[in-house]
Parts: C-alpha cells; structure tokens; sequence
C-alpha cells in the first residue's frame, strides 16, 4: 500500500486541547512530563525509576500466557523472549490499553497496538544497548459490557446479547455463539476469510473467559512482533500497587490532586474528560464491580451488605488486593506502578484525561510517561481508489466536506460562467457613484443607499447560489462518485477507524494489512495516514 500523510489539523476531526499538545503549546506543559520525540525519550530513559516487581510481572505474565500452551497452541519464540527480557533493567515497556471489544471491536484498536510496535522499534534503533517491549494493557477489570459487546463489519452491527455483571475479562463465552456465527458470515468464503474465521472460532469456543479469548486473538495477529499482553486482573501485579490502595482510599488523595489539576485545565478551555470521585477503586468478585463509599465511619460497597471499618479495610487490602479494582483515574496509576513503561498510547479523549492525573503521579512519585498520540489510518479500497481519482481530487481533498468538494467540482470542470464577481464589481463602482449623489443631497440618504446596496448583495448572492445549484443537477452522475466515496470511507460522516472492523480489510489483505500498518505508520510524525492500492 501507498502512504499519504495529512496535518492532523486539516482532517477536521482532532480537538484543540490535542493539537495544542502536538504543537508544543507552554499553556499545557506543566500536565505532562517529556515530550514526545526522540529527545524527550531520552530524557525518560535516563531518569526511569528502576522498577523493584520485575521479576513478579515477568512470573506474573508467564502465568498468563499459560492458558495459551495449556489450550495446545504454541506462543511465539518472540513473545517468550520479550516476557525474559522485562527481567532485566534495560528494558522498557511501550504501552497501550483497551477494553475488551469482541472481534477487536473498531479499527482504532488494531492502530493502537500498532504504534505500540512500531514506536518500540524505533527507540530500539535510536537505543541499541536497550530494550523495548510493546505491550497492550486488556481492560480485563471493566464492566461496562455495553461497549464492548458489539463490532461493525461491513455496515452490518454484530451484538453479543447477554446480561452481563461484574469485570468483563472474568465473562464466560459460552453465549456468543450467535454473534460469532454472524460475524462469520459477514466474512464470507472469499480471500483471507477461512483465516480470519479460524481465529474467531478458536478464540471464542476454545476459551471460557472473555479476557483468555481476547488475549489468543490478539496474540495470532500481533504475536510475531512480540507483543506483550498483560491482564491486570492478577493477584500478584495488584499486591504490587496495595500499598497505594490502601493510602488513597483512606485518605482520598487523587480525589484532592485530580480535582485541582481539573481546575487549573478548565481554565485553560480544556474539556474534563472525567471526574475523580471520594474513592476511586471498586470492589471486584466474580459478577461484582461496585463503587466503594465512606458513609457512617465506614466503608461500603455499593448494593451489598459487604461493609469494612477502616482497620478491616486495611486488612482486607493486603490479604486480598485482588478484590480490589482502579477506576479510570487510577488504573493509568496501577499500570505505571508495575510496568518499567516509558510511553502510553492513546487517543485523543484518552490523552486529554492523562493530562489530568499528572499531579497524583507527582504525589506518589511515580514516573509520568510520555503521551503519544495513536496513529489514525484511513484505508482506501481500490473501488473507492479508482472513484475517487475520477473526479480529479487529490487525497488530502477525502477530509473536506462534501457540499465545498462538489461546488469545487463543478466550477472546474462546468462550461458555464457561474461567478459573478466582475457584474458585482461594476454594481458596487455604480453604488459608490449612487452614494456620492446622495450625499450631496442630503447626507442622511447615505445610510439609505447602503442598505439598498446590502440587500442587492444578499440578492445577487442568493442567485449565484441558485445558478450553481441548477448546475450542479447537470452532473449528477459524476457528483454521485464523491458522495459514494465518501458515504464508504466516512461511514455515518465519521472516522472509518472509529466504526468499522478489520474484518473485511483482513479478509482482502490477510495478515500484510498488519505489515503494511507497521511499515507506514511513524508514530513520532504525528500524521493521519491513508493508505491506498
């Protein structure tokens, strides 16, 4: 495929607060640390804490990947070797985190891990005497199942109806056989299809929870890169960061540090991407993930009867620190805790709440990683490639609206005359000739001739529009492309990667689209890509 880089900025899809970040803006320099470039990883590297659990994460994540072996599948040489590798002091983690979305959900997903790899690749070839190890963070602990129990392939929504509670990783699959037999069959026989199909089939079937399914599928398409999967639903890696529970829950400390940062940020015009609560932990057994609240000298689990005092708290937190689950402004907090990470990778809704949570890194003195900006990637398809060329735009032109790309059209390539500027010059020279007499006259006529003048312009406007209208409905036929083209690439008006599923893309490219993503995306350009036959 070729690559075709744009500004993020001339997409029209990226918020201020993000290109404010790109551009290095100083307004928002004290809610991260180093910047972005190979520069600030070397800043990152030089000053990284040394991580005391690496040896309890590499055990940890060897565990892990046991449900893998233990299924009768074999985990790549690569993989093994980069588990082995975190064991040792010059070697980072490149991170990036999802939830659990069935079949790998949006495209945006498949882009995420994808500058994790890449991005990894790079430091190591600006670092040779170091290590980097790209990893995916699995949402294991979310319950929000209404977000992930559906995909989109090929304008066909594929739902997975349960009634779910608790953490999502902990869900069985036996119920999704029906959405796993559509999703096949949007596949269909033809290309990479019966590739693509075995994996889903193997995931969802060979595997009882949602979080070890996951973890197989994205390991088949990720794995010769050495992609690290990490579950953070693990009893080990949580007594690693039981101490921090204990401290804030008791004393709702990233309350106090996330609502001054969120202050500061709202005055800047930034738009608060969440809100911290009192507690910011949850209380997790299978089928329960409920808030934990300080009501009457005690601490109560939301919809139970399961009541601590604060000493009781305090026990149950380091015998049991599995029972206890971050919530969104805490688990960025957990992750750093136990992964020798230098980078986090994400969009830009979830970079824009990172900036929110660097306080509470400063007060437990946790490293603050750097903030890259996922790779956003537009794949066009060789029909909507050809159509496109057609109609004689260029591909930095796809992102304009489609009512600016058709007028633009027509007045290139209609016979008619529809400007009318030069007739509007000469009424305005006639205007001014109009103002002078009246002027002359009676100065107060000179406000009179003007608003007649105003209104013959809205008039002459109103026809020009109407002439290019009737102009337009001449080329119907080759207007129709662009709305074709773009109904395929910006399905519902938006962002391809934000609702479409790999599914077709794998099934004509098979695992090169993979290849192809690695090659192209440069995740320290800062570019959206699009890529064409």
């Amino acid at each position: 495929m070729d690559a075709h880089c744009i500004n993020y900025s001339d997409t029209g899809f990226f918020t201020k607060t993000i290109l404010q970040y790109l551009d290095n803006d100083p307004q928002l320099q004290p809610f991260y640390n180093n910047r972005p470039d190979l520069a600030g990883f070397a800043e990152q590297i030089k000053n990284k804490a040394p991580l005391p659990g690496r040896l309890v994460l590499a055990y940890a994540l060897q565990q892990q990947y046991s449900s893998i072996a233990d299924a009768g599948f074999p985990i790549d040489e690569a993989v093994l070797d980069n588990i082995a590798l975190l064991r040792n002091e010059n070697t980072y983690t490149i991170t990036t985190g999802h939830q659990l979305n069935i079949f790998t959900g949006p495209l945006y997903f498949i882009y995420k891990i994808v500058t994790a790899i890449k991005l990894a690749q790079q430091l190591k070839a600006a670092h040779p005497d170091k290590d980097f190890v790209p990893v995916y963070w699995m949402a294991s602990e979310d319950h929000d199942f209404a977000e992930i129990n559906h995909t989109s392939a090929g304008n066909k929504k594929i739902e997975w109806n349960l009634d779910a509670k608790g953490a999502t990783g902990r869900l069985s699959t036996k119920t999704i056989r029906e959405a796993l037999n559509q999703y096949k069959g949007v596949l269909g026989l033809a290309g990479h299809a019966p590739e693509l199909a075995e994996m889903v089939e193997t995931a969802y079937s060979k595997f009882d929870k949602l979080a070890d399914a996951t973890r197989y599928l994205v390991n088949v398409l990720f794995s010769k890169y050495g992609l690290i999967i990490i579950d953070a639903d693990d009893v080990a890696l949580k007594q690693q960061f039981a101490d921090v529970m204990e401290h804030d829950i008791i004393g709702q400390h990233s309350f106090a540090n996330i609502s001054k940062s969120n202050a500061a940020l709202q005055k800047l015009g930034t738009h608060i991407q969440v809100n911290p609560r009192e507690i910011n932990f949850f209380y997790l057994a299978d089928g329960l993930r409920e808030r934990i609240v300080f009501e009457h000298d005690v601490y109560e689990v939301l919809g139970t009867d399961i009541k601590f005092t604060e000493a009781e708290l305090r026990t149950e937190i380091q015998e049991h620190p599995e029972r206890f689950s971050p919530n969104v402004v805490m688990r960025p907090l957990y992750q750093e805790t136990i992964l020798p990470n230098l980078a986090y990778i994400g969009g830009g809704g979830e970079l824009a709440y990172w900036f929110q949570l660097k306080a509470n890194f400063d007060y437990y003195a946790v490293d603050f990683p750097i903030l890259i900006l996922r790779n956003s990637g537009l794949i066009v398809d060789k029909r909507s490639a050809e159509k496109w060329s057609k109609t004689g735009f260029e591909i930095s032109d796809l992102f304009k609206p489609v009512d600016v790309l058709k007028t633009e059209w027509v007045k290139l390539n209609s016979k008619a005359d529809l400007n009318i500027t030069k007739e509007w010059a000469e009424l305005q020279a006639i205007f001014d000739g109009l103002k002078h007499r009246a002027k002359k006259i009676d100065p107060t006529l000179t406000a009179s001739t003007e608003a007649i003048q105003a209104r013959l312009k809205h008039a002459i406007g109103n026809l020009e529009r109407k002439m290019l209208k009737a102009e337009k409905r001449k080329h119907d036929n080759n207007l129709s492309h662009i709305d074709r083209v773009k109904d395929t690439l910006f399905p519902n008006g938006g962002l391809q990667e934000r609702s479409e599923n790999i599914a077709l893309f794998y099934v004509a490219y098979g695992a090169g689209l993979i290849d192809d993503l690695v090659e192209k995306f440069e995740p320290l350009d800062f570019k959206f890509t699009v890529l064409t036959e």
